[in-house]
């Protein structure tokens, strides 16, 4: 028995394509009541509810007195909840104080500003080095390996850097929100934009003291995350407690953009003080670096190890703390900054040496599949024809090379029930518990089903091929982050196709006067191995079925996913020294993912991982008011991120693998993006830019300086 339908690999358009391009699609926030009933028994709501919540304003207070009976009188309010109680302490502006539903929007704003609050300002600190100068800062973490410090008594040549990041916001394009009701008096409904449907369906029965089989949760369709919805957010037990205390009545409550960026998680910085020891001929001899960063009032910003063959090495972090609000996981959450700073030494130290800076990290590189990712990359970009030493450029206009590498774990586990069901009439249907962030994990969902099944992408467009996904009512799936989401489910659902493709040619082989292990199904059909014309349509051998349908479960094979990915990018810009203006010309992104699964979607994620790297390179940065407390760019329009106008040349290169099984690329195409740019920017000017963002000032002051 053997199903070899071709599907993988191939560039499948999205299955949900027409859906989200025509306004089909629904996302939290469009979810209204008519929405609500259709996936409830309940059919007796009056209406639904708006919540809203009153945040704190300072950096650092206690509460110390709340009023809410003006906004508890008003016309249309229907509950109103305290969350930080008097004598409370709040650490960051942006923390909870008071939420309320109303009947509409407009109203509830109006009861918001109706509360009143009493806060004892507390003192405070937003700016890192000044927390850090306090002593405002955990417990220092070190990892050392060989000799450490004292490996660069071996070293001929050393080099030493300082860069800087910034901290980033996740920016999702949709903003986080849910909408929850009570159908029963232990039974709940949420829809909730998130990464992790089941984690938020146990969290929230946790909450609510629930059996988590009496909580819903649906997500059937999310606007990006980049791990800022990895867990369940406070608004969720929000809008359920305003639910209860307004007789059950769904509250939708959706995040404006301001409460987006002060709460739901950020990116930390780094100040990263690197050396590098080598030998002459350029052999990585020792590593070093020092390293601080705030998360805010929490921790979780360490960062990563070098890529790169080192003997000796010491490496020391320490969190500083600061009155902001905490981090969350972003996109490969802290390559970027480290790749970033280790990137610059190198390319450093390849400028001391004498050496070509691929030629430097090639000869230092232990991973295999890098070795060649660094030959393509170098010429796709043509690195020979068009490199020029550091600084060797005149002119107003100057134009450089930059390169750096990435690693990535993006391996799969066990944890998804996968379904599949095969109808009489043909049609298939495919269920798992999963979430799509916006990745296109439904088409890969598809995929699986399709390749085991010998289904046809036609096929897979037709009315006949439903893939369901995004409800805690289907078979439990786990989050998606990580870039384990692919190796997670695509295993688990071509077991269960593969199962129920089993159970039809049973039925079938009969018919054909062969047994089951001499057929074939492929290309929307099912035929005998050796005698290919002899065979029934995908339809034709469905209605042989002795029942409605044939319906089977599978789970994780390890056999079909892998994990490890490396990666290579290429960076080429223009910089402009009357303007500082830097723009980017051409990416060059050479990465692995084991098993491509879909060519289409898989570019789609290294071109998008480069954008964002692009934006990080270039434009964000979040801007605290060290006087008030405040960040002071919390919306779209000052708070900048790369558009289609900064959009260069992307050339994304794949290597697929089929043998290594599938692998995760969410994460591993932003790792290099801005270390090679900052390299490129470096090797234009002969004069290294060491903070992010690249701005024409910074650019501006460094020629001014040099």
């Amino acid at each position: 028995m053997a199903a070899q339908s071709g599907v993988t690999g191939q560039r499948i358009p999205r299955l949900d394509a027409i859906a989200k391009v025509t306004g089909q699609a629904k996302y939290t926030a469009d979810i209204n009541l008519p929405d609500i009933v259709k996936h409830t028994d309940k059919k007796d709501w009056e209406g639904m509810l708006f919540g809203k919540i009153l945040r704190c304003p300072l950096p650092h207070a206690r509460v110390r007195r709340i009023d809410k009976s003006k906004a508890e009188k008003l016309p249309g309010v229907k509950a109103v909840l305290v969350i930080a109680n008097e004598g409370a302490e709040l650490r960051y502006a942006g923390e909870a104080v008071v939420a309320v539903a109303a009947v509409s929007e407009e109203i509830a704003e109006d009861a918001i500003r109706l509360i009143e609050v009493e806060y004892e300002p507390l003192p405070f600190e937003v700016d890192t080095d000044r927390a850090q100068e306090k002593g405002m800062r955990g417990t220092p973490r070190v990892n050392r390996w060989g000799k450490g410090e004292d490996g660069f008594k071996e070293a001929d040549v050393t080099v030493e850097v300082t860069v800087r990041t910034p901290v980033q916001i996740h920016t999702p394009l949709e903003a986080h929100g849910s909408v929850v009701g009570w159908e029963a008096a232990d039974q709940v409904i949420a829809y909730d934009s998130t990464q992790v449907l089941f984690a938020v369906r146990d969290s929230l029965a946790r909450e609510l003291k629930l059996p988590p089989e009496r909580v819903r949760v649906i997500c059937e369709y999310m606007g990006g995350g980049f791990g800022s919805k990895l867990w369940m957010h406070q608004h969720v037990p929000i809008a359920a407690r305003l639910s209860r205390m307004a007789g059950g009545l769904p509250v939708k409550i959706i995040l404006s953009r301001e409460e987006v960026f002060l709460t739901t998680g950020n990116n930390p910085d780094s100040v990263q003080h690197i050396r590098i020891g080598a030998k002459k001929d350029g052999t990585f001899v020792a590593f070093y670096r020092r390293s601080y960063g705030t998360g805010g009032v929490g921790g979780g910003a360490d960062l990563p190890g070098p890529y790169y063959r080192f003997q000796h090495g010491y490496i020391e972090h320490v969190d500083v703390f600061t009155n902001a609000g905490p981090s969350a996981p972003l996109r490969a959450p802290k390559h970027p900054q480290a790749a970033f700073g280790v990137e610059s030494a190198i390319d450093e130290l390849a400028k001391v040496l004498g050496i070509d800076p691929v030629e430097l990290r090639i000869k230092n590189d232990p991973n295999e599949i890098r070795q060649k990712q660094w030959l393509i990359g170098a010429e796709r970009i043509g690195w020979k024809e068009k490199w020029r030493p550091w600084g060797s450029q005149t002119g107003v206009k100057r134009r450089g090379l930059g390169c750096a590498a990435s690693a990535w774990g993006g391996g799969g586990g066990p944890g998804s029930r996968a379904e599949v069901r095969i109808h009489r009439d043909g049609q298939v249907e495919v269920l798992l518990g999963t979430q799509d962030i916006g990745t296109g994990t439904r088409t890969v969902v598809g995929i699986a089903a399709a390749e085991a099944l010998g289904l046809t992408p036609e096929f897979m467009r037709s009315e006949k091929f439903v893939v369901y996904i995004g409800d805690t009512r289907l078979g439990r799936s786990g989050g998606s982050g990580g870039s384990t989401t692919a190796a997670s489910v695509y295993p688990a659902v071509y077991d269960a196709a593969e199962k129920a493709l089993k159970r039809l040619l049973d039925i079938v082989a009969p018919k054909l006067g062969v047994s089951a292990d001499q057929l074939i199904a492929r290309g929307g059909r099912i035929f005998v191995r050796d005698k290919p014309q002899k065979g029934l349509s995908w339809e034709e051998a469905t209605k042989l079925l002795p029942t409605e349908l044939i319906s089977e479960r599978g789970e994780w094979r390890r056999e079909l996913a892998g994990s490890g990915v490396g990666g290579v990018q290429f960076a080429e810009v223009e910089v402009d020294t009357e303007t500082g203006k830097v723009s980017v010309l051409k990416i060059v992104a050479v990465h692995d993912c084991g098993r491509v699964v879909n060519r289409l979607t898989a570019e789609g994620q290294i071109i998008g991982g480069v954008m964002q790297g692009l934006s990080f390179a270039l434009l964000e940065g979040r801007i605290m008011d060290r006087q008030t407390g405040r960040m002071v760019n919390p919306n779209m329009e000052n708070y900048k991120i790369a558009a289609m106008i900064e959009m260069p040349e992307i050339e994304p290169v794949l290597l697929d693998m089929p043998e290594r099984g599938v692998i995760g690329l969410g994460e591993p195409p932003i790792i290099p993006t801005a270390a090679a740019i900052a390299n490129a920017v470096a090797n234009a000017l002969g004069v290294r830019i060491t903070s992010l963002p690249i701005t024409p000032d910074k650019v501006l002051e460094a020629l001014r300086k040099s």
